[in-house]
C-alpha cells in the first residue's frame, strides 16, 4: 500500500472558515480540501437542496425530447421505456415508466436479455416495438453509440429519445433527441450524472413544462440514489443533492420493493455504502442470473406482499451469483498462474463457460490480487464478450480505443467498460492490450494507494468531531469518507487477531503520555499483529466510525493500514 498525504490547504482560508462556522481546524481543513471555502458553500454542502438542481433545459435536446413525448401522448402512441440490465438501467426504467404511467397508460418497459441480446439497444427490442405498434422508444443508460440500431428503428417508423451518460463516439445517433451531458456540444453544467440521473432530468423538465411542483418526483429519488451509488459516479454537485435526498426516501418512506429487501437484511438505517453493497447487488443479480425485468417488477410493485415474494426470488439469484463469482475467481487466478502471467502489466483471462453475468465482478476481484487493468472474457453466442475494470488513475476506455483494430464494439467509462470481439482476435487483442497498457501506465498506478486527508492527533477525535464528520455523508468518489493519519501510536496491550483464520486485527490504541484510548479494528490486517506487540510504536491510517456492542455505542478507528 502507498500512503499519500494530501497537500495542506491554505491556512488563512482554513482559519477563516473555521471561525465563520464555529468548527475545529481539522474539520475546516477537510472542507477546504473539498473546494468548500465560504460559509455559503459550506451551507450548500451540509444542507443539499433540491432548489440547487440545474435547469434541465440547459441539456442539449431536452426541449426536443419533451416535445416528442407530448406529441406521443396527444396522438395516443405506444411508448417503450428501454434500459440496460444493470442497476443504473433497471432503476432508470422503473423511474421513467412508473412516472409516465401515473398519467398515461400506453407505456411498456423493456430490458434486453443479457445473453440473447447483449448490452444496450438491441435489434430484438426494436423488432418487439415494431410488432407491438410502438412508435417511440425512450432509451435509458444506453444508446449513445447505437448509430445503426437507431437508423434501423427509423426504417420501421420508430423514433428514439436517448438518455445516456456514457462517452459518445465520433458520431451521435440520429435520434429525435440525444440527452447526454458528455456530448461535446452539450453545455449542461454538471457532466457526471448517471443514466438514472439523466432520466430524472427528463422528468424534471416535464414537470417544469407542465407547471407541476417538483415535489411530485420526491418519492422517486430512492431509485436515483441507488443508481448513483451502484454506478460509482462522483458524489459531487447534483449527484450529491440527489443521493442525499434519495437516501432520506430510502430510510423514511422506501418503496415496497426496497422495504422487502431491507426487511430481509434487518438493518434500520442505510448509508450510501449499504446501498452499494446491499441493495445494488440484489437488483443487479436479477439481470446477471435471470432477467433484468425481474428487478424492474420489484422496483415498481405497489403491493408489499407481492414485493416480498419478488425480493425472496431475487435473494436466491443473489446467492447463486455469489457462488458463481467465487468459483470463477478461483479459476481465473489459476489461469494467471498456469500461463505464468503474474508479472504482466495487465490481466486478461478467458474461459468459454464462465457466467457472463458475473465477469465484471470477477474482474474487480482479480484486481484485489493483481492490481492492474483487468479484462475477463467469456463466450457469448459466436463472439467473446468481456468486462474491463481499471485501477486508480488509468483510463481503460482510452486503452481499449487504442486496440479497436481487434474489437467489434466497446463502451463504458474510464474505470469500467465492456467489449465484444471475434474469437479469432482474442490472442492478438491480448497482446495489443498488454503493449498499450505497458507503454502508457505509470509505475505508481500499479500499487494501491491510500489517500490521506490529514494527520490528526487522537485527542482531536471526540463526539462533536464525529458528529460533524457524519454530515459529510453521503460519501463516494469526489467526496470519500475522510481518511486520517496518526503517528507514534501504541497498543494498550490487549491487541489480538479475530475472525476466521485470524484474518482481522482488533486493538485499543493510545498516543503519547495520555491515558485515554480508543478502540480500533483492522479488517484483513491480522498478519500485521507483529507490528503492535511489546509496546512498539506504529503509525496508522484510518477512518472513524461507530462501534455498537451490547447496546453501547462508542467511536472506533477503522484501520486501513499500519506501519512500524
Amino acid at each position: 500500500m502507498r500512503w499519500t498525504l494530501k497537500p495542506k490547504p491554505n491556512s488563512e482560508i482554513v482559519s477563516k472558515l473555521a471561525s465563520q462556522l464555529g468548527i475545529e481546524i481539522p474539520i475546516a481543513s477537510l472542507l477546504v480540501q473539498r473546494g468548500i471555502e465560504t460559509f455559503e458553500e459550506a451551507k450548500k454542502f451540509f444542507r443539499p437542496s433540491l432548489e440547487d438542481l440545474h435547469d434541465p433545459f440547459l441539456m442539449k435536446d431536452m426541449d426536443k425530447a419533451i416535445e416528442r413525448i407530448e406529441k406521443a401522448i396527444e396522438q395516443e402512441e405506444n411508448i417503450m421505456v428501454f434500459g440496460d440490465y444493470d442497476v443504473d438501467g433497471t432503476t432508470s426504467v422503473a423511474l421513467v415508466s412508473s412516472y409516465l404511467k401515473t398519467f398515461y397508460p400506453n407505456v411498456v418497459s423493456y430490458i434486453p436479455d443479457r445473453y440473447a441480446e447483449g448490452y444496450g439497444v438491441s435489434y430484438m427490442g426494436i423488432d418487439f416495438a415494431a410488432d407491438n405498434d410502438i412508435s417511440l422508444i425512450i432509451a435509458l443508460d444506453c444508446g449513445i453509440k447505437a448509430i445503426e440500431k437507431v437508423a434501423y428503428a427509423a426504417e420501421k417508423n420508430i423514433d428514439f429519445i436517448i438518455c445516456d451518460h456514457h462517452r459518445p463516439g465520433t458520431e451521435i445517433p440520429k435520434a429525435v433527441a440525444v440527452l447526454d451531458p458528455k456530448r461535446e456540444d452539450c453545455d449542461y453544467p454538471y457532466k457526471e450524472l448517471c443514466g438514472c440521473g439523466v432520466g430524472f432530468k427528463l422528468l424534471q423538465a416535464w414537470t417544469i413544462k407542465k407547471d407541476i411542483p417538483l415535489d411530485i418526483l420526491f418519492p422517486y429519488l430512492d431509485l436515483v440514489a441507488t443508481a448513483i451509488g451502484a454506478d460509482i459516479v462522483p458524489i459531487t454537485g447534483e449527484n450529491r443533492i440527489l443521493a442525499y435526498h434519495g437516501l432520506h426516501v430510502i430510510n423514511v418512506a422506501p418503496r415496497p420493493g426496497f422495504k422487502a429487501i431491507i426487511a430481509q437484511i434487518k438493518k434500520e438505517t442505510l448509508t450510501i455504502t449499504d446501498v452499494v453493497f446491499i441493495l445494488a447487488p440484489r437488483i443487479n443479480a436479477a439481470g446477471r442470473m435471470k432477467h433484468g425485468l425481474h428487478a424492474v417488477n420489484l422496483l415498481v410493485e405497489d403491493d408489499l406482499e407481492v414485493a416480498k415474494q419478488f425480493a425472496s426470488e431475487i435473494e436466491a439469484y443473489n446467492s447463486e451469483r455469489r457462488e458463481a463469482d467465487k468459483g470463477i475467481t478461483v479459476e481465473a487466478l489459476q489461469q494467471v498462474e498456469d500461463l505464468d502471467e503474474k508479472e504482466r502489466f495487465t490481466t486478461v483471462v478467458y474461459q468459454e463457460n464462465w457466467h457472463k453475468g458475473v465477469i465484471g465482478i470477477v474482474a474487480s476481484r482479480l484486481i484485489e490480487t493483481y492490481y492492474r487493468p483487468t479484462l475477463v472474457f467469456t463466450k457469448s453466442g459466436d463472439k467473446l464478450a468481456a468486462s474491463a475494470r481499471s485501477v486508480k488513475g488509468f483510463d481503460v476506455y482510452n486503452a481499449l480505443e487504442a486496440c479497436t483494430e481487434h474489437i467489434e464494439q466497446f463502451g463504458g467509462h474510464m474505470y469500467a467498460a465492456g467489449l465484444t470481439l471475434a474469437e479469432s482476435q482474442y490472442d492478438a487483442f491480448k497482446l495489443k492490450f498488454e503493449e498499450v497498457v505497458s507503454g502508457s501506465i505509470e509505475n505508481y498506478m500499479l500499487s494501491p494507494e491510500i489517500s490521506i486527508d490529514a494527520e490528526i492527533k487522537l485527542a482531536d477525535i471526540n463526539p462533536k468531531f464525529h458528529r460533524i464528520l457524519k454530515q459529510f455523508e453521503p460519501h463516494g468518489p469526489g467526496n470519500m469518507s475522510p481518511v486520517f493519519l496518526s503517528t507514534n501510536l501504541k497498543d494498550t496491550g490487549y491487541g489480538k487477531c479475530v475472525g476466521g483464520d485470524d484474518l482481522h486485527l482488533k486493538c485499543a490504541v493510545k498516543q503519547g503520555k495520555t491515558k485515554s484510548q480508543i478502540g480500533a479494528i483492522g479488517f484483513n490486517l491480522g498478519a500485521k499483529k507483529e507490528l503492535i506487540i511489546n509496546s512498539q510504536s506504529f503509525d496508522a491510517v484510518y477512518s472513524i466510525d461507530e462501534n455498537e456492542w451490547n447496546g453501547n455505542v462508542s467511536l472506533q478507528l477503522k484501520l486501513k493500514d499500519i506501519k512500524a
